[in-house]
């Protein structure tokens, strides 16, 4: 199975995107909200899901590891195929999903194209419990634009030489704390990013 690529953008969609690894470009579904983030020549790292059908083979792609466990989660349920569930996480970051369905409240998932009101309560009841919302996520209508915005900021720290790691939990942990107009901006919140992490490892190492 293909996990993860990370390579160069060569074409972005609405909802998908040309990643190039080794030669080989890779065409990958994901969310509204990365689509958005990405630009041709952008280095970028997607963990993939790999759906496997009798006349496709097709790949789904997240900058989040959470976003790519709550899509397996999604397309458990009855009902519910890889589109659909790319479809709720274009709409609603992970940390709605999980709010939504600990709250019981099934309007959320009503509001995306191709959920029906039946698929939208078998959400609801088949992912109870199953959930947990982090706590770098914004809340909000907000939300999807910022979790954009924070897998900008991660990719920029990667290339700056810090591990995905730790670029990850950096940005997890200052976006909680930042504000609205923080979390909304890339300068903003990378800034934020380097005052706590201080320099590069690639200004570090040319010292």
């Amino acid at each position: 199975m293909i996990s993860s690529l990370r390579g160069s953008v060569l074409h972005v969609g609405a909802e998908s995107v040309v990643v190039e690894v080794g030669g080989v470009g890779f065409a990958v579904a994901v969310p509204v909200p990365l689509a958005r983030a990405l630009h041709v020549g952008d280095e970028a790292f997607l963990h993939t899901n790999l759906v496997v059908r009798d006349d496709a083979l097709s790949l789904y792609g997240f900058a989040e590891r959470d976003e790519l466990e709550t899509f397996a989660l999604l397309v458990s349920v009855s009902g519910v195929g890889p589109k659909s569930a790319l479809g709720v996480l274009s709409a609603l970051s992970v940390d709605q999903i999980a709010d939504a369905v600990a709250a019981e409240d099934d309007a959320p998932f009503r509001r995306v194209s191709g959920i029906g009101p039946k698929t939208a309560k078998l959400i609801v009841v088949q992912l109870a419990g199953k959930l947990h919302a982090s706590p770098r996520a914004a809340t909000g209508a907000g939300a999807p634009a910022a979790t954009a915005v924070a897998a900008q900021v991660v990719a920029a720290l990667v290339a700056l030489g810090w591990s995905e790691r730790v670029s990850t939990e950096t940005v997890h942990e200052i976006v909680a704390d930042a504000s609205a107009s923080e979390r909304a901006a890339v300068p903003a919140l990378l800034k934020l990013a380097l005052a706590q992490l201080g320099p590069s490892r690639t200004e570090r190492t040319s010292v």
